[in-house]
C-alpha cells in the first residue's frame, strides 16, 4: 500500500493540476449553464469514468502500446477531433431556447451528458499522456500489486476533481437559475465553441 506521504504528494499535485481551468472544466461549466447542475454533475462522472479507463489502460500496458504505434496514436487523436466537431455542430444547430435547465428543445438526459463526458476524456490523448507521466513516479513496485497502486491514485484524482469542479458545476448551475427567464442563444453558441475548441487542441497535438 501507498504510503501517507506519498499520497499527500500524490493529492497536492493532483489539486494543482485540477484545480487549473482547462478542457475538462470548461466542458463541465459549459454543460452545467447551459444544461443545469444535473448535466454537469452526469458530464463529470463520464469524465471520471474516462479517468479510470485510462488508468486502467495504463496499468494493463494498452497506453505504452498506443505511444509505440504513431498510427494508432493519429487515429484516436483524429476520432477524438472529429467527435468532438460534432458535437460543436449539433450544439450550434440546436434551437435557442430560454436560459434554463429546463428548457425542452435544449435538454439532454444525464445518460447523453454522461457519455458525452465519457467519450470526451477518452478521446483526449493529453489524458492519457498525462496518466502515463504522472502516476509512475508514485507507483512504488515494493508497495503491492502496481495496477491496485494505479487504480488507487486515480480514485484520489477524481475524488480531488470531484471537489474542484464540484464548487464550479454549482457556480455555473446557480447563474443558469438567475437568468432563467431570459431568452438567449448564447449558452449553446457558448458549449458549441468549447467543443470546437477542443477538438482544435487534439488536431494540433
Amino acid at each position: 500500500m501507498l504510503s501517507f506521504s506519498t499520497m499527500l504528494i500524490f493529492s497536492a499535485a493532483a489539486l494543482a493540476l485540477t484545480a487549473t481551468p482547462g478542457p475538462d472544466m470548461l466542458l463541465i461549466a459549459s454543460s452545467s449553464v447551459s444544461q443545469g447542475k444535473r448535466a454537469g454533475f452526469a458530464t463529470l462522472a463520464g469524465i471520471m469514468v474516462g479517468t479510470y479507463c485510462h488508468a486502467l489502460a495504463a496499468a494493463l500496458g494498452l497506453s505504452q502500446l498506443l505511444l509505440r504505434l504513431p498510427f494508432a496514436f493519429d487515429l484516436l487523436r483524429l476520432a477524438g477531433a472529429a467527435y468532438l466537431l460534432y458535437l460543436a455542430s449539433k450544439t450550434f444547430r440546436s434551437k435557442a431556447t430560454a436560459f434554463s435547465p429546463n428548457a425542452a428543445m435544449s435538454k439532454i438526459s444525464a445518460k447523453q451528458a454522461l457519455l458525452r463526458g465519457l467519450l470526451t476524456n477518452l478521446f483526449n490523448p493529453k489524458m492519457m499522456l498525462f496518466v502515463l507521466a504522472l502516476f509512475p513516479q508514485f507507483v512504488k513496485p515494493e508497495a503491492g500489486a502496481v495496477a491496485v497502486q494505479i487504480m488507487l491514485l486515480a480514485t484520489v484524482l477524481n475524488l480531488i476533481g470531484l471537489m474542484v469542479n464540484g464548487v464550479v458545476i454549482f457556480a455555473a448551475g446557480k447563474l443558469s437559475t438567475l437568468r432563467s427567464n431570459r431568452p438567449s442563444p448564447w449558452p449553446q453558441y457558448l458549449l458549441s465553441l468549447v467543443f470546437a475548441g477542443l477538438a482544435a487542441r487534439l488536431m494540433m497535438l
